[in-house]
């Protein structure tokens, strides 16, 4: 369904799917898995969120996740960007959810929905709107009837127009299960006798929509029956307890890639080795058959979408990064994965299963099925090799590894052992936009207390008062200073996030609080006139909050203004305050090209800087299809339009501990763009330099591949196969190999480094060893120059022979792409 639905057609349908045939898949579950038309899955999902991405973008991630070896697409459904005012909604562009499950429906994958309504994701108010907020009587996620309405009613409307597009697996759709709530158990102590019945009440609201397939709700161990419980976090193969009913499979729906990241705060990377052990432990040591990963693609938070303090670019470290493209190696090394448990789907399903211990720390898990056997060997042991027998063969087990063997014998992958290639993001600028003839400029007014419309007695709280249509509230009032001493201080305590003050139009100070630390004080000796003088103290939100108990009773804004000068002391928190709003530039909509000629605007620098000013200039789109974003590195803090659409809200000037900005590039899908004359406009929070900006392409420059011949073969080789590897170990196509793969559009240019023997280092730092091959070099060049992917297998013979006998050999190659 596209633009804006009418409560009334979306019941209406309700009749036309009750009685219309559904010739779909059956989908149950048992004790071991998911149960699709009666064969039993082991399945692999992703995260990738609709608004988070374009339409146009959709078509390419799906496909990256289903060549990365994934069975299903997991996305939330917004509330809030669907229903942003009561009865009012849409599913256009970025919001058509029917489309994006439609396109992954057309390249063959299942679909997870996690309708919520709560979805929490790092999403503004958890993705409820904020009208819930002033509905009589309301207490979120509760057992409190007005809560309970709405959400059902949404719930419901979700259901009904999956049901006529039928989407549903149960009518021939891709959606094969779907979620209510999310993560309730983590606050469910906090609404004390009002939780469990909540609980129940949700879980049977949500049987009852008759959708055909079942339901969970993660973190929520007592998840009444049919509903299933589900493990979240980044080591559920050690922390899940378990489904709670011997019926139930053992599910994992979020299993964090990295970790979201805040302004001021630096990015938490998590290794493609850890993930990939963790799935193997969760698989083996739980009977685990689906696993997804949060995000697999995490995307761009457009507009004012993000909750409190979160980045615009989310989760860039996925395995798909924030403009589509491919982050090795943990692409790759989960790929490998993904093939590696599915060559023991027959036993992991049927089979029975027994658990050996191998060591103090190492343990077998062994699942049988007539002749079928599949091993996980694993080490826990995070400091050393450790060497382990089993079924009288010996195996050498890496620091903190999983071994896969599917026949029990033979090491099809060890989740330590990294064969895929290495990529190395890069940024060129296509286009600078330094030059002061292309800039023009447009000061914000600034509102005094004769400006205001809206009075009131009292510090309102500030997210009530804007009603999440604006980051900024006016807070104003006008006072007599009569006093020989013109220095005085001002002092104000806010809970969020930053505020910026002026006196009498002039700006005199700043401050702001942080993630993990909302509450802060601006304190500053400020000039006052002799005489009457205007205060205006701009509060700012950098997102709303998106979690925890209670979520309607959050409060942001000022809490205490005081002014305090030798003689006097004044408290301002019970005074006549006058309140605006937005900006007026906001009002006028002035990033767009219509609204752009509503106000004059000035050559840049045609007047004394400050904060609060727009800029505006043109720019083309760069040429060819690679990924474009601004890069931002001279600016403060604001928010930037392309063509009238919000890239999001930028905080360059708020710096990590490690010196430097959480976010300098800012995402501008192509979509966004015309070839010529794109209207960029940012509005400039703080004291930003625009003739810094430049409009760079995104692509992966070089490509890395560290192999030692200790590696097991990669994969691919053991399709179609039924009989041991040793069967085959004859064939090249068995041999470790480094295998390099540029992007589309290029080509392998320049090896940078090539060694065959015993390199130092690795992708990030390497030199050749005490053992190298003379002939490394060539043999590469030939066969990798020109070409868009090669691979060149770790095996003396093809170096011209063994340079240095009885130590293990490897082959470190760095190339370059263009």
């Amino acid at each position: 369904m596209r633009g804006m639905v009418k409560l009334w057609f979306l019941f209406a349908l309700l009749f036309l799917v009750a009685t219309g045939c559904c010739c779909g898949s059956d989908v149950t579950y048992d004790g071991r898995s998911l149960i699709i038309d009666g064969h039993h899955k082991i399945l692999f999902s992703g995260s990738i969120h609709y608004p988070r991405s374009t339409p146009e973008m959709w078509p390419s991630l799906i496909a990256k996740a289903k060549e990365g070896g994934l069975d299903v697409i997991q996305t939330l459904v917004f509330w809030n960007l669907h229903e942003a005012q009561p009865g009012q909604f849409d599913f256009s562009g970025r919001r058509d959810l029917v489309r994006f499950i439609k396109e992954v429906q057309a390249q063959g994958l299942y679909v997870c929905l996690r309708i919520g309504p709560f979805i929490e994701g790092e999403w503004g108010y958890g993705g409820l709107p904020f009208w819930l907020h002033d509905v009589p009587g309301i207490v979120f996620r509760s057992d409190n009837e007005p809560f309970k309405f709405h959400m059902q009613r949404y719930a419901t409307i979700i259901a009904i127009m999956m049901k006529a597009e039928r989407l549903y697996a149960s009518q021939g759709g891709p959606i094969i299960l779907s979620q209510i709530e999310n993560e309730y158990g983590m606050v469910e102590p906090a609404f004390h006798e009002k939780g469990p019945p909540y609980v129940r009440w949700a879980a049977k609201m949500a049987v009852d929509l008759q959708t055909g397939v079942p339901w969970v709700m993660c973190k929520q161990d007592d998840a009444p029956d049919p509903v299933i419980n589900t493990c979240n976090g980044r080591r559920c193969g050690e922390t899940f307890v378990g489904p709670n009913s011997p019926n139930k499979p053992a599910i994992w729906t979020e299993n964090w890639t990295s970790f979201y990241q805040v302004y001021g705060e630096d990015a938490k990377i998590r290794s493609a080795e850890d993930i990939a052990f963790h799935v193997a432990l969760f698989v083996a040591k739980m009977k685990g058959s689906y696993v997804n990963y949060y995000m697999y693609h995490g995307g761009t938070n457009f507009g004012r979408t993000a909750s409190a303090y979160v980045l615009t670019g989310y989760y860039d470290q996925a395995p798909l990064d924030e403009y589509g493209l491919i982050r090795q190696p943990k692409w790759g090394h989960l790929k490998e994965l993904h093939a590696a448990i599915k060559l023991c789907v027959k036993p992991l399903i049927s089979g029975a299963n027994i658990t050996m211990n191998l060591g103090e720390e190492q343990q077998a898990y062994v699942f049988q099925e007539s002749s079928d056997c599949a091993a996980f060997l694993v080490n826990k042991d995070k400091r050393q090799n450790v060497t382990v027998h089993f079924r009288n063969s010996s195996y050498e087990l890496p620091p903190l590894s999983i071994s896969i063997l599917p026949d029990c014998k033979t090491v099809a992958f060890n989740t330590a052992k990294v064969s895929t290639q290495y990529g190395t993001r890069s940024m060129e600028p296509s286009q600078k936009l330094y030059s002061i003839e292309k800039w023009e400029e447009y000061k914000e007014v600034i509102p005094t207390y004769d400006d205001t419309s809206f009075r009131a007695n009292i510090l309102l709280e500030h997210m009530n008062a804007t009603k999440d249509v604006s980051d900024y509230l006016w807070y104003n009032f006008r006072f007599k200073h009569e006093s020989s001493n013109a220095q005085t201080l001002l002092k104000v305590t806010s809970l969020g996030h930053v505020l910026l003050a002026f006196i009498n139009e002039a700006f005199v100070a700043s401050a702001h609080g942080s993630h993990s630390n909302r509450s802060f004080t601006l304190e500053k000796t400020v000039p006052l006139s002799n005489g009457t003088n205007d205060v205006s103290l701009l509060s700012v939100m950098v997102g709303l909050p998106d979690s925890g108990a209670y979520l309607e009773s959050r409060v942001a804004g000022l809490r205490s203004v005081t002014i305090q000068g030798e003689q006097e002391f004044k408290d301002f928190s019970n005074y006549s305050w006058g309140y605006q709003v937005g900006l007026l530039g906001e009002k006028l909509q002035i990033y767009t090209d219509f609204g752009s000629r509503q106000v004059e605007w000035r050559r840049y620098g045609s007047s004394i800087h400050q904060p609060l000013t727009w800029y505006k200039t043109l720019f083309d789109a760069p040429p060819g299809n690679e990924p474009v974003a601004l890069n931002l590195v001279s600016m403060g803090k604001g928010e930037a339009w392309v063509n009238g659409q919000s890239i999001g809200r930028y905080w360059v000037s708020f710096l990590t501990p490690k010196g430097g900005p959480s976010q300098t590039w800012y995402n501008v899908p192509r979509s966004f763009l015309k070839p010529t004359g794109n209207l960029l406009v940012l509005l400039e929070e703080q004291n930003g330099y625009p003739l810094g900006i430049s409009v760079d392409t995104i692509s992966v420059s070089k490509v890395c591949g560290q192999v030692s011949d200790s590696h097991p073969p990669p994969v691919v080789s053991w399709r179609g196969q039924n009989q041991s590897l040793k069967h085959h170990k004859k064939h090249q196509g068995w041999r470790p190999k480094v295998r390099l793969r540029c992007s589309p559009g290029r080509n392998i240019s320049k090896i940078l480094f090539a060694s065959f023997g015993n390199p130092y280092g690795d992708c990030d730092s390497y030199a050749i060893g005490s053992c190298h091959s003379s002939n490394s070099k060539a043999i590469v060049d030939k066969a990798c120059l020109g070409k868009r992917k090669c691979s060149v297998p770790v095996e003396s013979w093809k170096f011209h022979g063994d340079p240095c006998p009885g130590i293990y050999k490897a082959l470190l190659v760095d190339a370059e792409c263009t």
